[in-house]
């Protein structure tokens, strides 16, 4: 047999962190049956009751850390009569992003996602960048390899949050005198629990999730380093959504580019012409 049932169950340590957070979403009780007989005995998913933490430390940047989204689900795979193998799996996409740093009178750096803004596409891969079209390869996915003679049960596992850096200065200007005064930013997401057959690229959407994280940050450039940014509301976030009817995944959500590599950060001041800061990775 392959190892596949035990490669799956440290999931089972996270599980039982994410348990014991409360402000659980979940549609357990009621295992739900899919195409191949795949069974989904119980999906949670939770953003973590903390506040978004500020740091002051640097001189140079400012940075949160937001609180984590969490994601798991139990599924039971029947036996695989053939040589096949199965993915299970979470495929997540940004469907939305307003990302502002204000400073003051002279503008405002933002960080966008061009197609995505311009109504392009729906929603954009929100993959690591290696494992198209999921999340991560480790406690994300689970692989099943056929033949097998008995159900296959595993808990697959995620989490997501932002931990960015944000200059003090201008981020087009030579002086690094801080000019900062607030930061905005909306963002929501797209999280589908997948089934996919390697071998004839079949793919059975299993469950859906809506989550956002919004966050704004004030900020008093003229005060000392480490007495300068407030939170503001909301200071807890809204928990995900577990949806009763499944969505499908649109194209764009399925290839690259992902997020990180589409984004591009442009300087918007208030009088001029915008620039770009940083350039999207993949043209």
């Amino acid at each position: 047999m392959p190892g596949f049932l035990w490669d799956c169950w440290p999931c089972l340590e996270i599980r039982a962190v994410l348990c014991a957070m409360g402000c659980i979403q979940s549609i357990g009780g009621k295992a739900r049956v899919f195409r191949e007989g795949i069974t989904v005995i119980d999906v949670k998913a939770s953003i973590d009751p903390i506040p978004t933490s500020i740091d002051e430390s640097s001189s140079v940047v400012l940075r949160y850390r937001t609180p984590h989204f969490r994601a798991s689900a139990q599924v039971v795979m029947p036996p695989i009569p053939r040589k096949e193998t199965w993915i299970v799996g979470w495929i997540q996409a940004c469907s939305h992003m307003e990302f502002y740093n204000q400073y003051g009178e002279q503008g405002m750096s933002s960080w966008e996602l061009p197609d995505l803004q311009e109504g392009k596409i729906e929603a954009i891969s929100d993959s690591d960048g290696v494992n198209y079209p999921w999340y991560g390869n480790t406690t994300e996915t689970c692989t099943i390899v056929g033949p097998t003679k008995r159900d296959s049960k595993f808990i697959i596992s995620m989490n997501d949050n932002f931990y960015p850096s944000v200059t003090w200065a201008v981020p087009v200007s030579e002086s690094n005198v801080a000019k900062l005064t607030n930061i905005y930013r909306d963002q929501s997401f797209i999280t589908w629990l997948v089934a996919t057959n390697t071998s004839t690229n079949d793919m059975i959407v299993l469950q859906t999730l809506h989550w956002r994280m919004q966050l704004s940050i004030d900020v008093n450039p003229h005060r000392p380093l480490g007495q300068r940014a407030r939170l503001r509301e909301p200071i807890a976030q809204d928990q995900p959504k577990i949806l009763s009817k499944n969505e499908p995944i649109p194209p764009s959500a399925l290839v690259k580019p992902n997020a990180n590599d589409a984004q591009v950060l442009m300087w918007r001041p208030k009088y001029g012409q915008p620039l770009v800061v940083i350039p999207p990775k993949h043209r």
